[in-house]
């Protein structure tokens, strides 16, 4: 009896203790569900892109959570982000208030994770207390700033004649396998050397195979770029809406660096995988299908993603550089045109010149950067636009060439001229090249140093001259980054090193004889 007893004043006093106070919340149910999405009746103040739950708890010891995506009179469309497969008709829907977010801070740096933020490198958990919106509205035109400081990319055909800044929107495009990729991982390599500053690097994989995402993260950390890089990335496997949400993951963690007076380079790999992944989701939501079974919002999806680019007011950039796989080389089809027309300017690989070892296979005639030399160093704007013409002369001059073999030793000239610049912008992947040294390359390309070497040999040389410069002309090199501009005095020491190189190689030419 005692026992009972002192149950009971021990019931009595954890009655007293809890204190119940009365509430109203918001509660759904699932009316149905199929393919991961959830038709949900109730939660008439829900928004959209919030994040609701499914409280199973008590079943299984977890809670799945869902995305707003469909508003409807009545109904709600929601997407499951993980675990679909245990969602039943009759479950209890509730609101967080919440709209999808993610952890950011300099912890992302070195690490691979997916759009939830979640680790995948079998490391701990993101350690942050900020988190941010995966969508965010764009930054208004009286806080911008016009994109006039340089993004090198190692790249010698880009930083030359293609030039992008920082703060610029810059799509790459091309068929499979014409080293999109490869492309835009030597952009993210050579920013340790920028003599400006190293921007945060965010390469977002969208549908990528995790082999090629494992080799990528190789490449990075051996080269030492992952001081620098965060890998957003998502597989094949995963489920649409991760696919989807990839790039704005991207997008948002570039933001925070740039909103902290940092300069952020986002690359999307690729667009074409994330329209084809809305497109599912949107034809699984019963929205209105448009050109090719797109919804009819897939432009504003791209473009309310790119127009977060841009330099700001006060120092910070967010640099994008979006790739879109063509077919067949058809940059005419709906989602190239619309990236296209988004973005400033594109580099386009064509196949054709891929297979002919023109490595990298960037067509200059179809490729253009609406920023132009504004985004040049003064010494790359002065060298480059003597280039853009030999090259454009020795186009015409090859379509000539072909009809008839005589022709004036001028255009001869003209003609060799051209044949050693497109040797010249051969660049091997993996090697990008400070811009000091393009600038001294190209400058003794326009000034005929190269014109009497047979094409076969222009590689080999190339490679002595740069080595020659590096090892006895450091000091040249690092007085061309510093003033970034070519006066009377530097030139006069570049023509003065370039001499002497061509002599000596001359020289040892006809012992070799």
């Amino acid at each position: 009896m005692d026992d009972i007893n002192f149950l009971i004043e021990k019931i009595k006093r954890e009655i007293e203790r809890s204190k119940i106070e009365p509430g109203i919340s918001e509660i759904g149910r699932v009316i149905s569900t199929a393919d991961g999405i959830a038709w949900i009746d109730g939660l008439p103040s829900a928004t959209v892109m919030e994040i609701l739950e499914i409280d199973k708890s008590d079943e299984i010891g977890l809670k799945i959570k869902l995305l707003t995506l469909n508003l409807e009179e009545g109904i709600i469309g929601a997407v499951a982000l993980d675990n679909s497969e245990l969602i039943k008709s009759g479950d209890i829907v509730k609101r967080t208030s919440k709209v999808i977010n993610i952890p950011v801070g300099e912890e992302l740096i070195g690490r691979v994770i997916d759009p939830l933020g979640r680790p995948l490198d079998a490391l701990p958990e993101i350690a942050s207390s900020k988190y941010v919106n995966l969508e965010n509205p764009a930054p208004s035109v009286m806080d911008r700033e016009p994109v006039n400081i340089p993004l090198h990319t190692g790249v010698k055909i880009i930083d030359a004649l293609i030039p992008i800044g920082r703060g610029q929107r810059e799509l790459i495009l091309g068929d499979r396998q014409t080293g999109k990729t490869s492309l835009a991982i030597d952009i993210i390599l050579n920013q340790k050397h920028d003599p400006l500053s190293t921007p945060v690097c965010i390469y977002v994989a969208i549908g990528q195979k995790m082999s090629k995402i494992r080799r990528l993260y190789e490449v990075l950390k051996k080269e030492g770029a992952m001081d620098y890089t965060v890998i957003v990335a998502t597989t094949p496997e995963d489920l649409p809406i991760l696919l989807y949400l990839a790039p704005y993951t991207g997008c948002s963690i570039g933001e925070f660096f740039r909103d902290r007076g940092q300069d952020a380079v986002v690359i999307y790999d690729d667009l074409t995988k994330h329209a084809w992944a809305w497109r599912e989701i949107s034809l699984l939501l019963k929205r209105i299908v448009g050109r090719e079974a797109y919804p009819g919002d897939i432009f504003y999806t791209h473009s309310r993603l790119l127009e977060r680019a841009g330099r700001l007011k006060g120092g910070g950039s967010l640099t994008a550089i979006p790739i879109c796989e063509t077919q067949l080389g058809d940059i005419s089809a709906y989602i190239p045109t619309n990236l296209i027309s988004i973005t400033d300017g594109q580099i386009y690989l064509e196949n054709d010149l891929f297979k002919a070892n023109f490595r990298p296979a960037i067509n200059i005639g179809l490729s253009v950067s609406r920023v132009g030399s504004k985004a040049q160093t003064k010494i790359m704007k002065n060298i480059a636009g003597r280039l853009k013409l030999d090259l454009a002369q020795y186009r015409e001059l090859e379509q000539f060439s072909q009809i008839t073999t005589e022709l004036p030793d001028e255009l001869k000239f003209k003609l060799t001229r051209g044949k050693v610049l497109l040797e010249i912008l051969k660049q091997e992947n993996g090697k990008p090249m400070t811009f000091d040294k393009i600038a001294i390359l190209l400058y003794a390309v326009n000034n005929g140093f190269f014109d009497d070497i047979d094409v076969k040999s222009i590689k080999e040389v190339e490679n002595n001259f740069l080595s020659y410069m590096e090892i006895e002309h450091q000091e040249l090199l690092s007085e061309i980054k510093s003033k970034k501009t070519i006066d009377e005095e530097i030139e006069a020491s570049i023509r003065s090193a370039i001499f002497k190189f061509f002599e000596t190689y001359k020289d040892e030419k006809q012992i070799a004889k």
